[in-house]
């Protein structure tokens, strides 16, 4: 029997809808609306078609938005003074600087300079700090690992007591999902193991996981031998692999694979995302989701 399919495009629809509920409640009760400031350095084509569906995501749900592109010799010091007024302004709850930015720049120093109630990525020290510890000091995670966790619990996965095995160790996306998995609360109260290039036996640790989560950025890293039956496999990996021709546009378009044999891997596992359409659409909306906690934090509804 395969797997039942975790779809990130589902869940993201019911989660925006949430989020629009609550918008359009706020905004009756206290005249505010969610603010978002995206700062764009320079022109990266992949940058520009992210920002691209923050902008039209953050619009949708009725968010005031600012687009601020920057040409991409701007200084580290111009970069902070702009960060300094978005930081300064009442009506912007989340400040977001698009990744990465061009060599001059301090990229450190451009990310702790946001301030950490605004930081909706939650990217600075302080939050990471928060995320450690965990309950309710935690204020926005990062938001691909919410994601993960969201779709987790979403699916109707057990975790209590789960083992989870997390393979990866980046900032990003496995140290924080890791943490997420141990605390106390919903979705979480499981027992993680992280494994990571230089971990002995990477298929026997895979191979205990009640919930196998893979971000390692390798193509079909994991094959299906090493899920365990009945495991929720989530596939973080996004890998470009190829090219083809568009059967709707006639135009060329990636082939993207996951970091799973997704094909043979759904015949063994209880439950699994899919590349592309699993965790991939749930970053965004995290991303809004965090920016609507920063203004319920200001206005004390939280």
């Amino acid at each position: 029997m395969s797997a039942k399919l975790i779809s990130g495009t589902e869940i993201r629809e019911e989660i925006l809808a949430e989020i629009d509920a609550e918008v359009k409640e706020i905004k009756a009760k206290h005249g505010v609306v969610p603010g978002l400031a995206t700062i764009l350095v320079g022109e990266s084509p992949a940058s520009i078609s992210y920002v691209t569906l923050k902008i039209q995501t953050a619009h949708r749900l009725g968010f005031k938005e600012i687009q601020d592109n920057q040409s991409d010799d701007i200084s580290t010091e111009d970069l902070l003074k702009l960060i300094d007024q978005y930081n300064n302004d009442d009506s912007i709850h989340g400040i977001l600087v698009q990744l990465p930015l061009p060599d001059q720049i301090d990229e450190k120093k451009i990310l702790n300079a946001i301030d950490p109630d605004k930081d909706v990525d939650g990217f600075h020290p302080v939050n990471v700090g928060r995320l450690m510890i965990g309950g309710s000091e935690v204020k926005f995670p990062p938001c691909t690992p919410a994601g993960i966790q969201e779709m987790i619990i979403r699916a109707g996965v057990e975790t209590s007591g789960a083992e989870v095995v997390v393979v990866g160790r980046s900032n990003i996306v496995g140290k924080p999902i890791a943490n997420m998995m141990f605390q106390k609360g919903e979705g979480a109260n499981s027992t993680v193991t992280v494994v990571h290039t230089r971990t002995k036996d990477l298929a026997g640790h895979c191979k205990r996981a009640d919930i196998l989560i893979v971000a390692a950025g390798v193509p079909g890293l994991v094959k299906p031998e090493w899920i365990k039956p009945g495991a929720c496999v989530i596939d973080v990996g996004v890998n470009r692999i190829g090219e083809k021709i568009s059967e709707k546009t006639g135009k060329k378009i990636a082939i993207l694979s996951g970091d799973v044999d997704f094909d043979a891997a759904k015949e063994i596992a209880g439950s699994i995302t899919p590349v592309p359409g699993g965790v991939g659409p749930m970053t965004i909306t995290m991303l809004m989701k965090n920016t609507l906690k920063s203004l319920k934090f200001k206005l004390g509804i939280i």
